[in-house]
């Protein structure tokens, strides 16, 4: 169709164009540059914080590793259930509760990001005083609760915090792959705080075997000595002790395996050996070996496992431990209580091991083979409340006593061990997650499972007023 135009021209003759067209053409590419410049421009993105949840200063670590496994627990096979309603204790021996290096995780909700790591503390000798005082913590997955033990311990006025390391949770994906998100936050807290650390160092990958999920020693020991070279190395100065396994004389911390002194001391040689190279004036504390007269494939009595571990070593400890690790369970027996008085009476046990001075035994040994100059450190140490299981409840104080048998048994420590006592960490400050019915570790502890607030037991209130 023609259109009528104002000069009477067409378009198409290629003759100007009619005023009021360039008009409307101008004013539509106007627009056109206005939507492109403005309205068609992507929104800018809301500043960061704005839009990220809000993490707590220790984030949660990516999870690239197979999740340690559950706590142990005794099994009917190394307890005996003593007479109902009698005080005659079992036949064979309770052993105290065994604890997974981690607590059950929670997941992750951000990518780990590094930790800014504070002035490296003053070097300490490997000699202790005489006693030091420790607790055993559960810092791995909840950096709220973490933070709140961290400083309920140091509120105690103790000065060490034990801290299990799975090394499945760092190196878990393959050699050389290493996480260590966790490990540096609970190294930088604790270096902040003045405290030392302790770690307890077990729980292997699946890839270097061991039997795994089981604990239990690498296939080849040198994994374990690369992994304990590069943590020393990367800490260097930092974590003040290593402890090296634990509880080997029992088969379920040995790979399900009979327990072996000989393998055990060869794993401890490695370990020391590559901790040392990294870090001179790391402490290297040999396993904490479980009280217990049971002789038989799940378990080896904690004083034959010694004078086996010293036989293997050639009677010389040297290049193999700075500190001799035990475990001390108060059983019934306050802590005054004899080894002989606990083998003598029925109602304390019926054998040595039932009582805290068992360390004495020990120590004995220790100075049978010359090495009286070493000290020893008590790893775990304790007395149950267990109402409900009856390998325990034969041995169960109130929390009252409890408080008063670790006050005791600390005082006993500085008047008759000195100088040979190191650092003494006692069983715990509660797992959050524990609950009485599920975990035996609830009736051990000297504070409520929970979170936020800190819930004393009297055994915390106890211990914190005591003269240090």
């Amino acid at each position: 169709m023609e259109m009528k135009e104002a000069d009477s021209r067409s378009p198409r003759s290629g003759s100007r164009v009619p005023l009021w067209a360039a008009l409307v053409m101008v004013a539509i590419g106007a627009l056109g540059l206005v939507w492109l410049l403005f309205l068609n421009k992507p929104a800018s993105p809301a500043p960061l914080a704005a839009t990220r949840t809000p993490q707590p200063t220790f984030t949660t670590i990516a999870q690239v590793v197979t999740p340690t496994a559950p706590p142990v627990l005794p099994t009917a096979t190394d307890t005996a259930i003593p007479p109902t309603h009698t005080h005659v204790p079992p036949t064979a021996t309770p052993v105290p509760p065994t604890v997974a290096a981690t607590a059950t995780p929670v997941p992750p909700t951000a990518t780990p990001a590094a930790t800014p790591m504070p002035p490296v503390p003053v070097p300490k000798p490997l000699r202790m005083n005489s006693p030091e005082y420790g607790m055993q913590a559960f810092l791995w997955y909840r950096p709220e609760v973490a933070s709140r033990d961290m400083g309920m311990i140091k509120d105690a006025g103790f000065g060490w915090i034990k801290q299990g390391i799975g090394w499945r949770d760092v190196e878990g994906a393959a050699k050389g792959h290493y996480d260590w998100s966790r490990v540096d936050w609970i190294v930088a807290e604790c270096n902040k705080l003045g405290l030392d650390l302790l770690v307890r160092v077990d729980h292997q990958p699946q890839w270097v075997g061991g039997n795994f999920p089981t604990n239990g020693p690498p296939d080849n020991y040198a994994d374990l000595g690369d992994f304990l070279y590069a943590m020393a190395s990367r800490y260097k100065g930092r974590i003040r002790a290593y402890e090296v396994w634990n509880e080997p004389n029992l088969a379920r911390e040995w790979g399900g395996r009979p327990p072996n002194a000989a393998q055990y001391v060869a794993l401890l040689r490695e370990a020391y050996r590559r901790i040392k190279q990294a870090d001179p004036n790391a402490m290297v504390v040999s396993a904490g070996l479980t009280p217990t007269g049971t002789y038989s494939s799940i378990a080896t009595p904690d004083d034959v496992y010694l004078e086996q571990m010293y036989q293997a070593m050639g009677g010389n400890s040297d290049g193999y431990f700075d500190v001799l690790g035990v475990h001390a369970a108060g059983y019934k027996a306050p802590p005054e209580l004899s080894p002989d008085e606990a083998a003598s009476n029925p109602d304390y046990g019926g054998g040595r091991w039932f009582c805290f001075r068992r360390v004495e035994d020990l120590r004995r040994i220790m100075e049978r083979y010359g090495d009286a100059d070493k000290q020893i450190a008590v790893l775990e140490f304790g007395w149950t409340s267990d109402p409900i299981r009856p390998e325990y409840a034969w041995h169960r104080v109130d929390e009252e006593t409890k408080g008063d048998y670790f006050v005791r048994a600390y005082q006993w420590a500085k008047e008759h061990w000195s100088p040979w006592i190191g650092v003494m960490s006692l069983i715990y400050i509660a797992d959050p997650d524990w609950n009485a019915q599920d975990h035996e570790q609830y009736w051990w502890a000297i504070s409520e499972p929970g979170y936020p607030d800190f819930r004393p037991r009297p055994a915390y209130l106890k211990l914190k007023a005591m003269p240090k």
